[in-house]
């Protein structure tokens, strides 16, 4: 190995010196270097020129990042090498050339013998750069085992995730998540509830994608986060067994299997978790009119999940360039969630009143997914045909029942609700994509059609005080149904002239975003609720088109710039339009909006990568301006319960623009191989303006995140990781939220022969996940705590049959997802 990385930096040297000296009489042997089991070039192998009459006379160079090979040299008799680690070497012997030769592509095979000595990519965490997209391939991150995805989402640059779970992308909620590539029941409907459930020792790298290429879906107006989970190609039956417990209590178990010949593929993967997850909130709230000018909230939450989920399919190969593939994916879920609310309420600094609220909050939930999948590699130079089709249902079943108790100064009932909801969806994605490379550039087209069905079934029972017998509130109860028909064809194009690199495209998207209500509600009463110009029933279109271009430029093989250009779209979901309100307490209600419109965004990033021995630099500037930005507002109802509290509503709306411009910078660096360590910052800095109901909720916010993570191997095989991060200060249009930091420990270490791994770790060592926030409008002001959940330690233990725990990267160089390979050719 050492042998091997000694000519490869020889080459590499030697490679440039020839290239600042040409000889007129000079001839070149070029070609292409592919993995025999991907079909993908392999970058950085070493191609060896020796002269027969005299083999001390050695020239050669390396693969770029496309597999290419040029090598100037003199007519003559040569034998020919191509090495690569881990891979049989390739030899031609006394091969004559009078002039210049493309000896196309050389094919190297794996060398099985050569595992155990080579040094493994899949521990560590690396970064690529491509023309739209950054791939950060996830090493062995022990603060998450045991974990979630949300978790292990919480460590990839640029991404933050908040108390609650909600993902950002450069500090903008406005992110797509895909799960390899599509939209998928695993990645959850609209939410991200259901990351919280899949492990994330079942990601293999995540995507971020901050200039997607036309290939993509246009929504998302901050990008896309692409998970791709991991997808064994090791021959005969192999698996793993992963076990956690924690606490507060938590138990997760998953069994990984798979069983690979050469004319099938089947893979499973069965998991069951049960979390206990206590939180709590504190909020500080005062009042300019009504009969408590001050209430105090004090918070505690409990939660018991359960969960199951199943995914089973099989690939078979057709032919050895064709084969399909069918998978199914079963998700039941029973969570219970129960907020104890103690209020004290106060007049003129007197306590007034005390109550204690109960919210019980009980959720069924199921998914499940079917995926077919047809792939023909055409060729071996990228000529590629794919077809997907995908059906996915959810349901949720969901009752809450909310009781309000007084306290003081007397104890009796003061109000009881039921509130039941039943949701259910179905999607359909239709897709096909077409790959033709033409010599060093390359042509793509397809199509992709999604169709939306999405039924909300909400009724309010409350109790009558004076009948003792529950009443079906009827200007509450409604069903609202909404369908989303989005039909997509794009074409783009890419080539590559010496160090420059460019891919550029067009999607064209026709959206249908159509609702209707049924409800019992009188047409005046309704008026009053959700105002004169609201169109329950309402049929919207939308036929935009969205360019994208980006653009590499190589200063050499370890570092270049980047320049992107992409037009997106954000379109509200169902519950943000669902115009009837639903509330999470009696003095807290959400209502949609029937009137928001899809936001629209134009945005540049300006990317630069720089790579040493031991370094890794990434670092970018980006500016995006979105028109009709969605900006969820609180204002006054006018109404007030039954004991004098103002109720106040939550209602998304449409700004008229939202300006964005930050910078972010990372870097990996390896100082020894006992030592790793990976740091981020992303510094951004948002404008927005616009009115509502007379109302100016323009803001400017300056605000900005870091994450710092080291990893120590240790004697005796022993791994500790550190991970910190820290959330700076932010503000929008009624809210200032302080910063926040947190830290996750572990340690881990390798048992039975490397065949077993036992980790420990702790989430927010310090406890200090917490958001604190402070709210002021015209009407009430609230100074707010709220933690999601409390400092989590999990121990956990992953036990692998006939799988090794160190893989190597094997060419596999497009993310790791095959719909996504016709990519792979354009990049830096």
């Amino acid at each position: 190995m050492q042998r091997n990385i000694v000519l490869l930096l020889f080459l590499t040297f030697i490679s440039v010196g020839g290239q600042a000296q040409q000889s007129p009489n000079s001839i070149t042997i070029s070609g292409t270097v592919i993995d025999q089991d991907s079909g993908q070039p392999l970058e950085y192998a070493t191609f060896v020129l020796q002269e027969a009459g005299n083999p001390d006379k050695v020239t050669g160079g390396i693969t770029d990042l496309d597999g290419n090979f040029e090598i100037e040299t003199a007519p003559g008799q040569y034998n020919i090498r191509v090495e690569y680690i881990s891979y049989k070497t390739y030899s031609l012997n006394n091969q004559s050339y009078t002039s210049s030769t493309n000896l196309g592509n050389i094919i190297l095979a794996p060398d099985v013998a050569q595992l155990q000595e080579v040094e493994v990519v899949g521990e560590k965490t690396t970064v690529e750069v491509r023309l739209d997209k950054k791939i950060y391939n996830i090493g062995k991150d022990i603060t998450t085992s045991g974990g979630n995805v949300s978790d292990a989402l919480n460590n990839i640059p640029s991404v933050s995730v908040d108390v609650e779970g909600g993902i950002s992308l450069r500090g903008n909620e406005n992110v797509r998540i895909l799960i390899n590539g599509k939209p998928s029941a695993l990645a959850g409907f609209g939410s991200t509830d259901v990351l919280q459930q899949l492990p994330a020792d079942a990601i293999e790298k995540v995507e971020v994608i901050t200039s997607p290429s036309a290939r993509y879906d246009a929504e998302g107006t901050a990008g896309i986060l692409n998970i791709v989970l991991k997808k064994e190609k090791t021959l005969g039956i192999n698996g793993s067994v992963n076990a956690t417990v924690g606490y507060p209590f938590n138990a997760r178990a998953t069994t990984n299997f798979n069983l690979r010949t050469d004319k099938f593929n089947i893979f499973n993967t069965l998991g069951y978790f049960h979390r206990e997850s206590p939180g709590n909130g504190y909020s500080d709230n005062t009042y300019s009119q009504g009969e408590f000018d001050r209430i105090i909230e004090d918070r505690d939450i409990s939660r018991n999940d359960d969960g199951f989920n199943l995914n089973i399919g099989m690939e078979y190969f057709l032919t050895e360039k064709s084969s399909i593939t069918g998978s199914f994916f079963y998700r039941i879920s029973d969570e219970n969630d129960l907020t104890e609310n103690d209020n004290q309420r106060f007049t003129n600094a007197t306590l007034a009143s005390r109550t204690f609220r109960t919210e019980d909050q009980g959720e069924d939930d199921s998914s499940y997914q079917y995926s077919f999948n047809y792939t023909n590699n055409i060729n071996d130079d990228g000529h590629k045909l794919t077809a997907d089709f995908q059906y996915s249902y959810d349901d949720e079943s969901i009752l809450t029942v909310i009781q309000e108790n007084n306290t003081v100064p007397n104890t009796d009932l003061l109000a009881l609700e039921n509130i039941y909801e039943d949701q259910t969806q179905d999607d359909i994605l239709a897709q096909v994509d077409y790959v033709l490379p033409i010599g060093d550039a390359q042509f793509e087209a397809g199509y992709r059609g999604t169709f939306e069905k999405e039924v909300n079934d909400y009724q309010l029972d409350q109790f009558n005080l004076d009948t003792e017998e529950f009443e079906t509130n009827t200007d509450l109860t409604n069903i609202f149904t909404y369908h989303e028909n989005v039909n997509a064809v794009y074409t783009q194009y890419g080539n590559k002239f010496g160090k420059f690199s460019f891919l550029a495209g067009l999607r064209l998207e026709n959206t249908e975003m159509r609702g209707g209500v049924d409800s019992d509600i009188d047409s005046e009463a309704l008026q009053e609720i959700l105002g004169e110009d609201v169109d329950l029933n309402f049929d919207k279109k939308y036929l935009g088109l969205f360019p994208t271009i980006n653009l590499i430029y190589e200063f050499g093989e370890n570092q270049n710039l980047s320049l992107g250009y992409n037009r997106r779209i954000n379109r509200p979901r169902g519950w943000f339009i669902n115009p009837f309100p639903s509330r999470s307490s009696r003095t807290n209600v959400f209502q949609g909006n029937p009137d928001l419109d899809p936001a629209f965004a134009n945005a540049f990033d300006l990317g630069y990568l720089k790579r040493w021995s031991k370094l890794t630099f990434t670092s970018s500037i980006y500016y995006q301006r979105e028109t009709n930005s969605f900006e969820r507002i609180q204002e006054e109802t006018g109404e007030v319960t039954s004991d004098g509290i103002r109720i106040i509503r939550s209602i998304p709306i449409n700004l008229s623009t939202n300006e964005r411009i930050g910078a972010e910078a990372g870097m990996l660096y390896n100082p020894t191989k006992w030592m790793r360590l990976n740091g981020s910052f992303n510094f951004f800095r948002f404008t927005s303006d616009g009115t509502f109901n007379g109302v100016n909720f323009g803001a400017e916010n300056t605000s900005w995140f870091a994450r710092f993570s080291s990893k120590f191997t240790l004697p005796a095989k022993i791994d500790f990781q550190a991970n910190s991060f820290y959330m700076g200060p932010r503000q929008n249009a009624q809210t200032d939220t302080k910063g926040m930091f947190s830290l996750n420990l572990a340690m881990s270490k390798d048992l039975f022969k490397d065949n077993a791994t036992i980790s420990l770790n702790v989430s927010d060592v310090f406890n200090s996940r917490r958001r604190q926030s402070f709210t002021e409008t015209q009407f009430f002001t609230s100074d707010s705590e709220f933690q999601w959940r409390v400092r989590q330690v999990n121990l956990s233990l992953i036990y692998r049959f006939n799988q090794p725990k160190e893989r190597r990267q094997r060419g596999d160089r497009n993310g790791g997802d095959d719909d996504m390979e016709g990519e792979g050719q354009f990049q830096g």
